[in-house]
Parts: C-alpha cells; structure tokens; sequence
C-alpha cells in the first residue's frame, strides 16, 4: 500500500547516503521518491541541522490544480506533475504546503501546492550544477 500525502508531508528522492546518516524511515511514493514517516518539516529540520547538515526551503511555491475530489490517485498525479516541474531544479525533496478543495459553478476541483527543499552538509546552496552531479552519482550508486 503506498503512503497517503497531506499538507507537511515531505517526500525525499531515494539517496541511501543522507537516509543512513540521518537515520530517517520513508515508504516508496512514486519513483525515486519517498514519504518521509514520522517527521513534518520543523522536525525533520531540527534533525538535519542537529547533525551538523543544512535543509533548504525554496520560496518559489509550485501549484498543481485538478478537477474533481484529491483522492490517492489524483494525488499522486498531482505530486507526479510537481515533481516534473522542479525536475530540471535538481532538488532532493518536496514539502507539500497545501491541498485546498474548492467548487466553481458546481464544479469541485482541487489545487496541491508545494515548495522543493534540499539536504546537504553545507550551509550555502549548491549551484544547480553541482545539486545534478550529485544526483546522478546518487543514481549510479543505486544501479
């Protein structure tokens, strides 16, 4: 069963080095990325600046809109269309801000929105550049 997404979720791209080292649990969502368990964005920043690391927030928010009521698969689709928006970013983690239902002229829709956070050990943000080396060597090392 895949886990459900709600507002402060935070999804991780699977990278086993930064997983180990923060000793962080998470369920496959979608791909290469996870469901973070047990941590909303204020806990999982304490525990990433406890170990000495760094865990960006980006201020661009990034909204995903949708006819219909946010069930688990338009959800994942949702996130899916986010996450292939701020693909090109090469961030390693999304928080989802808000999910927000509303009706236009009888019509429900639904619109998801997130901002893309990032995990590393320094303190000044790594060029786009270097976030995607980092992110194929991640990529090889899994195979």
């Amino acid at each position: 069963m895949t886990p459900t997404v709600q507002v402060g979720s935070i999804l991780i791209e699977e990278r086993p080095r930064i997983m180990q080292f923060l000793g962080l649990k998470s369920e496959i969502y979608s791909g290469q990325w996870s469901v973070v368990q047990g941590f909303d964005g204020f806990a999982l920043d304490r525990k990433i600046h406890a170990a000495g690391w760094s865990f960006f927030f980006m201020v661009g928010e990034v909204k995903v809109m949708f006819l219909g009521r946010p069930g688990a698969a338009k959800m994942r689709n949702a996130v899916r269309r986010i996450l292939a928006k701020l693909r090109p970013q090469s961030f390693n983690c999304l928080e989802v801000t808000g999910i927000v239902e509303k009706r236009f002229w009888g019509v429900r829709y639904a619109t998801v929105s997130a901002h893309a956070r990032h995990i590393q050990r320094s303190c000044y943000l790594e060029t786009a550049r270097v976030r995607r080396a980092s992110q194929l060597d991640s990529e090889l090392a899994n195979g």
